[in-house]
C-alpha cells in the first residue's frame, strides 16, 4: 500500500511539473515575464500584483529583492490581498506598520531556486509534505493536491499556486492566490 502512495504521489508530482515547466516567459498578470529581468523589475510589469509591488515598496524590499538571490517568491495577487479582512492592506502600508509588513512579505521568500522539480522532489522526499523555512525563519508546509501545489502557512491558512516556475534573473516566482500568515 506505501509503495502504491508514493507511486500515486510521483505521478501527480510528474505531471504538475510537465505542466508547469513547460512555460518559457509566462504571462502573469497581462505581461510576459522574462528570465533576464530581477522579480520586481518584472513584478512592476504586472498588473495582478500592484498591491505586492507597493508593500514592497513600503517595506523597503526593492533593492533586496533586485539584489543577487536567489530567491523563491510564492507572490500573492491583488485578489489575494482582497480576502484579508477590510483594512489590513491600507494599515499595513503605513510607516508605523512596516515591521509586520517586513515579516508578513520575508515568510513569502524561500532562499534559493526553488523551481516546481526541486518542490516537487522535496514533497517526494517528505512522503508527500515538505516543510520549507522562509527568510523571515518561519515555516511553509507544501503538498500536492491534485495537479495543484498546496502552501498552509503557521496559522493554518492555504493557498494554491496558480503559475509555477516564472523564472527570474534572480530566483523564481509563483503566483499564489491567498496571503500566507507567519
Amino acid at each position: 500500500m506505501k509503495r502504491f502512495i508514493l507511486s500515486v504521489i510521483a505521478l501527480v508530482v510528474l505531471a504538475f511539473t510537465t505542466q508547469v515547466y513547460a512555460q518559457k516567459n509566462p504571462m502573469v498578470g497581462g505581461a510576459a515575464m522574462y528570465t533576464s529581468k530581477d522579480i520586481v523589475d518584472n513584478a512592476v510589469n504586472s498588473k495582478d500584483h500592484t498591491t505586492l509591488v507597493a508593500a514592497v515598496k513600503a517595506a523597503g524590499l526593492v533593492s533586496t529583492l533586485k539584489g543577487e538571490g536567489p530567491f523563491t517568491v510564492f507572490a500573492p495577487t491583488n485578489a489575494a490581498f482582497d480576502k484579508l479582512p477590510a483594512g489590513t492592506v491600507a494599515t499595513l502600508l503605513k510607516p508605523e506598520s512596516k515591521d509586520m509588513l517586513v515579516k508578513i512579505l520575508t515568510y513569502h521568500v524561500v532562499a534559493g531556486k526553488m523551481d516546481s522539480k526541486t518542490i516537487a522532489a522535496a514533497i517526494k522526499k517528505g512522503k508527500g509534505k515538505a516543510e520549507l523555512t522562509t527568510v523571515s525563519g518561519g515555516k511553509l508546509w507544501a503538498w500536492m493536491k491534485g495537479n495543484k501545489l498546496v502552501l498552509k502557512d503557521q496559522k493554518g491558512g492555504m493557498s494554491t499556486v496558480t503559475i509555477a516556475d516564472v523564472m527570474q534573473k534572480n530566483g523564481v516566482i509563483h503566483v499564489i492566490d491567498t496571503v500566507l500568515m507567519p
